[in-house]
């Protein structure tokens, strides 16, 4: 039987909580900034401690989802803040990280623009079992190309139905994986991009 669930939010982070992911020019400042520390479910079937960094605004939103997902027991396999990996989003990929705030830019054609993440309001859950699949460029994580067709359902598989969209949906966020050029399955956000 699993502990039951617990999350904990922090009070306002500062440049040191952020090292590697915040930088000047960023578009939040790291006191507009939470660490969330919670239970989750592994791969294993265990409880297991991890760490999330969002905006405030969406903290409380946070735990419920995970909260939900706890209690289906929806594996997670790792879950770090991305400095951890020293501010890389193809480290923390490769990782098959559930990570949250990272300033950097969007991976989309046009103009450069901050990233979802880079506001704290975007969340990619398990990496490498929900790749994102970028249109003409491949599967990143390269690990992911394993789980690019999702005609098979496994574990830590987000899908249209499954209860890691269901949960995220349940606080009114939206999912990466139905945009129809570049499926990103691992992507959630407040405003769906």
């Amino acid at each position: 039987m699993l502990p039951a669930f617990w999350g904990t939010v922090s009070g306002p982070l500062t440049r040191q909580d952020v090292p590697f992911s915040w930088h000047p020019g960023c578009p939040v400042p790291p006191g507009a900034l939470r660490a969330i520390r919670l239970s989750y479910v592994g791969f294993d079937g265990a409880a297991h401690a991890g760490k999330i960094v969002v905006k405030a605004s969406v903290a409380r939103q946070v735990v419920k989802v995970f909260s939900i997902l706890y209690r289906a027991r929806f594996p997670v396999r790792r879950m770090e803040p991305v400095d951890a990996f020293h501010g890389s989003d193809p480290r923390s990929m490769a990782a098959d990280n559930t990570s949250g705030f990272n300033c950097r830019r969007a991976v989309a054609p046009g103009p450069p623009q901050w990233s979802v993440h880079a506001y704290g309001l975007a969340i990619d859950v398990n990496t490498v079992e929900n790749p994102y699949v970028e249109a003409g460029a491949g599967v990143q994580p390269p690990a992911g190309a394993a789980y690019a067709s999702r005609s098979v359902i496994r574990p830590g598989m987000a899908y249209t139905g499954g209860i890691l969209v269901s949960a995220f949906r349940s606080a009114g966020w939206r999912w990466g994986g139905y945009w129809a050029s570049s499926p990103d399955y691992q992507h959630f956000s407040v405003n769906g991009r």
